[in-house]
């Protein structure tokens, strides 16, 4: 607990939470939520603390709406951006198609010379 009040945690990212609390001590969840006394002292120091933790954690949830309208207006702006590839892709495909059927009805067959010689005759 020192540690983690001391910004000098070992096994831990140093957050003040219970999950770091068992952690840094080495224990099992299961212990730290029998030690009583550890608990009481655990609260009391959080109080006094201020919890510095949940002041961090309120901001980045303040702020999470905000990053999620930009998202979804970088998300909107990219399906356009698809939209109009999609657009030009399907006016492509049907000039690449008309241009085929106008080409297939100019090429004349070519017959072989054997036909030739046979109307000949």
């Amino acid at each position: 607990m020192d540690r983690l009040f001391s910004h000098k945690a070992h096994r831990t990212d140093g957050r003040l939470i219970k999950d770091n609390l068992w952690k840094e001590a080495g224990v099992s969840r299961a212990t730290m939520n029998r030690a009583n006394a550890v608990l009481v002292e655990w609260h009391s120091r959080l109080a006094v603390a201020g919890m510095p933790g949940r002041k961090a954690q309120t901001a980045q949830v303040q702020r999470l709406p905000q990053r999620l309208r930009k998202s979804r207006r970088r998300c909107h702006a990219f399906q356009q951006q698809v939209d109009a590839a999609a657009t030009v892709i399907a006016a492509m495909y049907a000039e690449n198609v008309a241009l085929r059927e106008q080409l297939a009805s100019r090429i004349i067959p070519v017959r072989s010379l054997d036909d030739f010689r046979a109307r000949r005759s």
